[in-house]
């Protein structure tokens, strides 16, 4: 299906330079048990919201001093006023002073540091004015230690330094999986509520924070190759249901990390089953198709 390997673009959030020079922040690394001198990247792929907190008391006076001096806030609420300071030049120190947390399923999951100074416009815009329950952040980049308590008012989770972070709601996203040719105007309706639920399935599985081989690989799948969509459109329009979704070491790993993503759809009328998989490289920090979905075959 053309165009299965994209992004849906309008999905992606777009970085913009600022008057400073960028400096990058240090890459937390842990020691590689399997070779002494080599490190590791503990790499994370998350789904999830961004949130700002206060990290002190002085933080959240200073804000207000700065609500106080803006022009355009009255008859917002406190959420409108929030990201419209935020959004003027003249308070991007704020951003720098405050403290945004990704939550995940509702748990305050990591603390989000920019790898790059510019970014930090990106925390800036991932604070919606009237958040919706469908926002949706994916976060990129690699987890750090345990964040000191004083970073975020007393909040002890890990620090995340990112390099890519983009915010979307889910409807954007399932407007722009292409439509496989058999998807006729009068089945529109059922696309997507198949491509709902599957989204939501897989970002809902137990404990995904993003941080394992496993759900780096299922949360890149889920908003990045719209095959999976497809296939279980055309399986539910065949009767069968997603029965099942499976995560395995590749036969194929060997000097990389490469997984097999299997799902399986079971006919409701038969109980036979049918499976399909891909696979996904999730040695590095960006995931990335190996193959295409096929015919899954027990060996």
């Amino acid at each position: 299906m053309e165009g299965e390997e994209e992004v849906m673009e309008q999905a992606q959030g777009v970085t913009r330079p600022v008057d400073q020079p960028a400096q990058a922040t240090e890459v937390p690394t842990t020691p590689n048990p399997e070779g002494a001198g080599v490190t590791t990247y503990p790499y994370v792929y998350a789904i999830g919201r961004v949130e700002p907190h206060f990290p002190s008391l002085a933080v959240e006076k200073e804000f207000a001093q700065a609500t106080g001096r803006a022009e355009q806030t009255e008859g917002l609420t406190d959420r409108q006023a929030l990201q419209s300071v935020l959004s003027e030049r003249a308070n991007r120190y704020l951003a720098r002073q405050l403290c945004f947390v990704l939550t995940i399923e509702g748990l305050e999951t990591y603390i989000l540091q920019p790898r790059d100074p510019v970014d930090f416009e990106l925390l800036g815009e991932a604070v919606r004015p009237s958040p919706s329950p469908t926002d949706v952040d994916v976060v990129i980049g690699v987890r750090g230690p345990i964040a000191p308590s004083e970073a975020c008012n007393g909040l002890i989770v890990p620090l995340v330094a990112f390099d890519q972070l983009y915010s979307f709601d889910v409807d954007s996203l399932i407007q722009g999986i292409p439509r496989p040719d058999t998807v006729s105007q009068d089945e529109e309706e059922q696309f997507r509520s198949t491509a709902e639920e599957l989204f939501y399935r897989i970002t809902q599985i137990a404990d995904n924070a993003g941080a394992t081989d496993e759900h780096r690989a299922l949360n890149y799948l889920v908003v990045r190759y719209p095959a999976i969509y497809a296939r279980t459109a055309e399986a539910h329009g065949s009767n069968s249901s997603l029965s099942g979704v499976e995560v395995r070491p590749s036969r194929l790993s060997n000097t990389r990390r490469i997984v097999d993503v299997i799902f399986t759809y079971t006919n409701r009328n038969t109980d036979v089953t049918e499976k399909y998989f891909v696979r996904v490289d999730v040695t590095e920090e960006f995931p990335f198709l190996v193959t295409k979905m096929s015919p899954y075959y027990e060996r």
